[in-house]
């Protein structure tokens, strides 16, 4: 650990905490109408979209239809990029002649993009053509960011509406967020990508005569356009099959920081809409307090565990920490940064092998997913998974204080507990009982390439980072065939929407209940007392549930290092 290190730690933290309401006063005047600077140009296209589709953006829906709306919108989706990866064979922009895909990676893959997981059991350069990449992967990452969004602005509606029956207009938040954020903001930040030395062409692979003679086919493609949403969309899936490691993908420190930047800008000015739309900043500003401390926490765990290395590395004097599966070009710092932010984002791009890290350094990403991802969290997806446990804290808060527990002005009662415990729950079903299912079954077993806790650990981090929606993969495990395929499958469609469900249901509740003026008797919210809880009911809701696992996995694994026994 260095004193520069902890310079770039402190500097990405500070333009993190700068962007966050200037970001959130954007956004905030966006959900709700307003006029932007972007209105003379998007406007019209708004309009537009709104006569053909045939929607009526003064009519807003109930919890319900909303919801319904958000899940048939999604089927839709998974629906179209199926059929485009079966068929892409026979499709146009497809210079290296790239076959369909089969059913199970299909299926896989269509239910990653729209879940916004993007998890890959395929190498991008290897597997997907230019329209694919295009029309079908980098559509999806628009659309399931702008739905994530859409979902956490109807929970802030529940809470900072009164006596309502509504909670929005989904395809008007759909299409604001989409019009007015995402597109206009990468539009930019291709355009800085491609400065950066990223490709963006429609031209063939290019073959090259190395310097020992040998020929070499060099992937290219529209990769700068579809590397901005995916980081600014927390969606991660890579171009390249190295992902963020791949020098076309990420080119230099420069792009590596700006990266990073954009996985967490959008989550963490949620947390400022939030703020604004309940009428106190303060709000918002104690949920990003909770989520600060533990990504502080992580990073300082990951950062140490790095750069000590391990017990065999110092025996045989390499003494500088450990820098295997990194690239120099990012170093110890930069790469133990990264997969903190990646994994405290629903964002599964990686710019160094998570499977090479130490055991606790690996184990961090790990609690960062296991957590739901509520450390600024995915695009509006950290927000609503924050807020459950919000709802969570402030229940216990009650039962210490002897009164019905009020957030914002309204009261939790015994619908809004239950969703939010249902919403929780269901991760952990998710990961562990998929895990349990992979490590007895001879055909995943196989699958795993290391024996041991740190094969255990594969298999852990597969389940834990696709029901987590994050995508990251620990490496290390053959994750192409059908029963990870459909599994994985199933853990990411549930992760995402039987969490976004219970959420929803609470928003329509919350929405039509009274606002309660605050009291001598109401439990603060704002200050110190309240993120300690909050942080605490997190920890205890996280250790609790997945110590078990992680001592089977990455803490042995960390114990048997110490002994001199590597895996």
């Amino acid at each position: 650990m260095t004193f520069v290190g902890w310079i770039q730690i402190i500097t990405f933290c500070a333009i993190l905490v700068a962007l966050t309401p200037i970001i959130g006063g954007y956004m905030t005047r966006v959900f709700n109408g307003e006029r932007t600077w972007l209105s003379p140009v998007f406007l019209r296209v708004e309009r537009a979209v709104y006569r053909v589709a045939g929607i009526d953006a003064a009519r807003e829906q109930h919890w319900l239809t909303y919801t319904v709306a958000m899940l048939m919108f999604n089927a839709a989706g998974f629906v179209f990029l199926y059929i485009l990866t079966r068929v892409q064979g026979v499709l146009p922009f497809n210079p290296d002649a790239m076959s369909g895909i089969a059913p199970d990676l299909a299926f896989n893959t269509a239910v990653s993009f729209v879940t916004n997981t993007n998890w890959q059991n395929y190498g991008g350069e290897s597997t997907m053509s230019y329209l694919v990449q295009m029309l079908g992967l980098t559509q999806q990452n628009f659309l399931s960011a702008a739905t994530g969004l859409a979902i956490a602005v109807a929970l802030i509606r529940g809470f900072a509406r009164a006596s309502a029956k509504t909670v929005g207009n989904f395809w008007v938040d759909v299409t604001r967020v989409t019009l007015y954020v995402l597109l206009p903001a990468c539009v930019v930040l291709a355009l800085f990508l491609v400065w950066q030395g990223m490709p963006q062409t429609l031209g063939p692979y290019v073959d090259a005569t190395t310097l020992e003679g040998a020929k070499q086919t060099i992937a290219v493609g529209p990769v700068a356009s579809q590397v901005a949403i995916k980081m600014l969309g927390t969606n991660g899936g890579g171009f390249f099959n190295a992902n963020a490691a791949h020098p076309f993908e990420n080119p230099t420190a420069l792009s590596n920081f700006v990266q990073m930047l954009l996985i967490l800008a959008i989550g963490a000015a949620m947390t400022n809409v939030f703020g604004r739309m309940v009428g106190n900043t303060k709000q918002g500003w104690a949920i990003f307090a909770a989520m600060g401390i533990l990504f502080v926490a992580g990073v300082a765990v990951a950062y140490w565990a790095e750069a000590h290395g391990t017990a065999t590395l110092d025996a045989l004097g390499l003494t500088g920490g450990n820098m295997e599966g990194k690239e120099v070009r990012f170093g110890i710092v930069a790469s133990a940064l990264f997969a903190v932010v990646t994994t405290v984002a629903s964002c599964g791009a990686v710019n160094a092998m998570h499977d090479s890290l130490t055991a606790l350094g690996g184990m961090i990403p790990m609690i960062n997913m296991e957590l739901g991802e509520i450390i600024i969290g995915g695009v509006g997806a950290g927000l609503y998974g924050m807020l459950l446990f919000v709802i969570i804290t402030v229940f216990v808060a009650g039962l210490m204080v002897g009164r019905t527990p009020e957030y914002v002005g309204k009261k939790i009662e015994a619908k809004e507990v239950k969703m939010a415990m249902l919403a929780i729950l269901i991760l952990p079903l998710m990961m562990l009982g998929w895990t349990a299912i992979a490590v007895v079954y001879p055909p995943a077993v196989a699958s795993m390439a290391n024996a041991g806790p740190h094969g255990f650990s594969e298999a852990l981090y597969a389940y834990t980072s696709q029901a987590a929606n994050n995508g990251s993969a620990f490496a290390g495990l053959t994750g192409n065939t059908l029963f990870y395929n459909v599994s994985g499958a199933i853990a990411m469609f549930i992760g995402r929407f039987w969490m976004i469900i219970p959420a929803m249901a609470i928003a329509g509740s919350l929405a039509q209940k009274r606002t309660v003026a605050a009291s001598s008797g109401t439990f603060p919210t704002t200050g110190g007392l309240f993120v300690g809880l909050l942080v605490g009911v997190i920890i205890i809701v996280g250790g609790l549930t997945f110590f078990p696992a992680l001592a089977l996995g990455p803490i042995a694994e960390h114990l048997a290092m110490q002994a001199g026994q590597v895996f």
